[in-house]
């Protein structure tokens, strides 16, 4: 019989890239291998076509009467490997070195996920599952998650709590519940100055510069000096609870968190308040900017500029309110005479209340998993699928084992071993626990 790790490898080996580059095939191909396990359980599976990569829903039943009705979320979709050269072994043939199994697609989320599904189906062929499982894994989520938000509000049925193992663990030891994450509003910037470049020697001065326009724009929107939006791109930020911010005492220190990934904090206030900087406050952050020539061999007037941001969005800000004030700003700081034209689309935030029975029963099941007391965390990215099941009242569980170390979406991803046992471990758990909702 195939064990979990077997299965992990068998899933991770399908080149299932939803980013530039996927082939269709080998996404509808893991999506076939997911329901195939469902199958095996009698869980009724299906392939819902969404006009894009589609989604594998089945739905696990209990035989115990008036048993609650918990969804597990994944994604089977991955981001592309990026330069090969930068891997030490083939991203879609994975390897176990030194307690973790490398490839891509091994923490996020093929091996994170694959536990809520294995232990189910397990226990339902055995006739000792304690809750009703529905199943709900999408082929988008690395492109933004285009369909699932539909499905989840167009379901019916609903669940009692959604379970969804894609987060991280506080450190290697604790467990975490991820209770928030941040919305998004992301703006994409073109400005034209001329129909043509013009020599720097001849123009340079009088001309209009569309590199120049662009960055007094981006001036207008960037955070101060200490990392601080300006008051209108923060509008409705709601406060954490003192519980929360509490907890976030005996997490690990900021300055830690940005040294291990690599970077560096802007100050040392900014660092202290990383938690609530990046879980309760809004930020903004330049992503790409293009003008001219990418090695500057010509000296010109560039007459075309371009640029990518996005305003992370905390709990009690809405997409709507916060889109129209970041493209205000922007075009407040343009030339007049400069064309500019400004694309805007956004996510909502969500959030969870720690102490609804879902969650306070996810502690417990996550506690006994780990033997340490599961931290009480908010994530600072974004899941569009937490605003979908926020809207429809479902109490979502995110967690999971990953950890800043696993690479996730860079080269040389991977996952331990430790994690994959304690995903399987808590699946357990978890489905105890939540049978008294």
């Amino acid at each position: 019989m195939s064990t979990l790790l077997d299965e992990v490898v068998d899933l991770v080996r399908i080149p299932s890239v939803s980013t530039g580059g996927g082939d269709p095939a080998a996404l509808r191909r893991a999506a076939t291998w997911l329901a195939e396990r469902l199958d095996a359980a009698g869980g009724e599976p299906a392939l819902v076509e969404t006009g894009g990569n589609p989604l594998v829903v089945g739905e696990l039943r209990s035989s115990r009467r008036e048993a609650p009705t918990v969804l597990i979320y994944g994604h089977y979709d991955v981001q592309g490997p990026g330069p090969l050269e930068l891997w030490d072994s083939d991203p879609f043939e994975p390897e176990v070195r030194d307690g973790r199994l490398y490839g891509r697609g091994t923490s996020d989320d093929k091996g994170n996920f694959l536990p809520l599904l294995r232990v189910a189906c397990e226990l339902a062929r055995a006739g000792e599952l304690p809750v009703n499982v529905r199943v709900l894994v999408e082929g988008e989520e690395e492109a933004g998650s285009l369909h699932v938000n539909d499905w989840i509000l167009a379901d019916e049925r609903g669940a009692d709590c959604a379970v969804i193992f894609d987060s991280l663990m506080a450190d290697e030891r604790t467990p975490a519940v991820t209770v928030s994450c941040r919305g998004t509003v992301i703006a994409a910037v073109e400005v034209a100055t001329g129909s043509r470049d013009l020599h720097s020697g001849l123009y340079g001065g009088p001309a209009l510069n569309a590199a120049h326009v662009l960055t007094r724009m981006l001036a207008n929107v960037l955070p101060g000096e200490d990392g601080v939006l300006r008051d209108e791109l923060r509008a409705g930020v709601a406060a954490p609870p003192a519980e929360e911010l509490g907890a976030w005492e005996s997490l690990t220190p900021g300055a830690e968190v940005i040294a291990s990934a690599g970077g560096r904090p802007i100050s040392d206030r900014a660092a202290s308040e990383y938690y609530k900087r990046t879980g309760a406050d809004a930020s903004l952050d330049v992503h790409g900017l293009h003008s001219g020539e990418p090695d500057a061999v010509r000296a010109i007037v560039s007459v075309t500029a371009r640029a990518k941001l996005s305003v992370r969005l905390a709990p009690g800000q809405r997409s709507e309110q916060i889109g129209p004030v970041l493209e205000r700003l922007l075009r407040e700081a343009a030339h007049p005479d400069a064309d500019v034209g400004i694309e805007v689309e956004g996510t909502e935030p969500a959030s969870f209340d720690p102490g609804s029975p879902a969650l306070v029963a996810a502690r417990r099941a996550l506690e006994r998993t780990c033997g340490t007391p599961a931290a009480i965390i908010r994530l600072g990215g974004s899941l569009p699928i937490l605003s979908a099941f926020a809207e429809r009242r479902i109490p979502a569980i995110v967690s999971g084992f990953a950890l800043a170390e696993d690479s996730i979406h860079g080269a040389n991803e991977s996952y331990r071993l430790e994690s994959l046992e304690l995903g399987e471990r808590a699946a357990g758990e978890l489905y105890a626990e939540l049978a008294s909702l």
